[in-house]
């Protein structure tokens, strides 16, 4: 299930905006543009398929603090809205594509909920073929799901006002692909480098096909390319072309993995993970994520250039572009330097992130959603 287009409404500078997502999009702006509200909008998306969607909202400052803050039109009452999109439901992608969409609000009296609680006011989960077809709709605490034989029934589970029926309704084969894959979904915002981050410190000896969030399992990450898998060819060229002339040495684990960096200005001493600067940890912690035994079906990374000098940003898009021949990768960034690295290693086309009419926007977009130069 590949993520083809997103819309979003009334969530803290975004009004309104729909546009396609490509394999590799690359959203790139000064600060105080929006670019951070799209990429959480997106992750809030994540937290609705694990059921967390009204504690996120709960930890950005409740519900008043999210919803769109700009001028609006009398007695208009803002809904925020998020909405994606997908080429097929089908494993085999050929199947039809699909939309899901959540749209929370404020409690009613009549709710089980705190005052400021984010509830779940409406949800949808739809094919777009020729015909559109309702496979979950929600409304409020009641939800009606199609059964195997294409009926639309009330679905069998009770769900709180603020749960979501994405994480709730089990065993029914859709709606569970859908949740699965958007679970799946991976969102590196930044990385702890102090000295008691997560990746200073070796990781359990377990194969690790995939970088936790917080990059915990980082050293268990680069042992199984290293020693399960027995091919880190892209790791290797990645920190040959960063560090010129540096290896990365991870010996086989046994209770735990670990990992350090040998430079050729001190060939004799290799720096153990909580010797190394905080950009080297920081680039050492994107590969992880970038060149991992497995990636997840979606890579959304904010700001990565953070804490890397600007000469390893060409190397940092090499290894974006790697990933982007494996999966799906949202980027957003300060960096033109980045963006154009990009551009020139892949060809597409990074999308400016501005303000329009008071509102986040994209350079060259459309009202109908779509880019002008394409």
């Amino acid at each position: 299930m590949v993520l083809t287009d997103i819309h979003f409404a009334n969530y803290r500078s975004i009004r309104s905006i729909s546009f396609p997502v490509r394999q590799l999009s690359v959203l790139v702006g000064t600060n105080g543009v929006g670019k951070t509200n799209l990429y959480r909008a997106l992750e809030l998306v994540r937290a609705a398929a694990t059921d967390e969607f009204a504690r996120e909202i709960a930890r950005e400052g409740g519900l008043a603090s999210v919803m769109w803050a700009g001028e609006r039109r009398n007695h208009e009452q803002p809904r925020l809205t998020l909405r994606v999109s997908f080429d097929s439901i089908d494993s085999q992608s050929d199947g039809p594509p699909c939309s899901y969409e959540i749209e929370p609000g404020f409690p009613t009296k009549v709710d089980a909920a705190f005052a400021l609680e984010a509830m779940v006011k409406r949800e949808t989960l739809s094919l777009s073929g020729p015909r559109k077809v309702a496979l979950l709709e929600r409304k409020g605490p009641t939800s009606w799901v199609r059964d195997s034989r294409g009926a639309r029934v009330e679905a069998d589970q009770t769900l709180l006002s603020s749960e979501t029926a994405l994480a709730g309704l089990r065993g029914y084969p859709e709606i569970d692909r859908v949740r699965e894959t958007i679970t799946a979904w991976r969102f590196y915002h930044g990385f702890r480098t102090d000295a008691g981050s997560p990746l200073r410190q070796p990781a359990l000896a377990i194969t690790a096909p995939m970088l936790d969030a917080n990059g915990a399992n980082l050293a268990a990450v680069f042992a199984t390319l290293r020693h399960i898998r027995q091919d880190s060819v892209d790791l290797d060229e990645a920190i040959d072309h960063a560090f010129p002339g540096a290896s990365l040495e991870v010996p086989m684990p046994e209770r735990f993995a670990s990992f350090a960096m040998r430079f050729p200005d001190m060939p004799r001493r290799a720096f153990a993970a909580n010797e190394l600067s905080d950009g080297t940890l920081q680039f050492l912690a994107l590969m992880g994520a970038l060149l991992a035994y497995r990636l997840p079906p979606l890579i959304a990374l904010n700001e990565p250039e953070t804490s890397l000098h600007p000469d390893m940003l060409p190397a940092l898009a090499r290894i974006i572009a790697r990933a982007a021949e494996r999966t799906q990768v949202w980027v957003v960034t300060h960096s033109q330097v980045l963006a154009a690295a990009l551009a020139e290693q892949t060809g597409i086309l990074p999308r400016q992130v501005i303000r329009y009419n008071g509102g986040t926007w994209l350079e060259g977009l459309s009202q109908i959603g779509q880019f002008v130069d394409e």
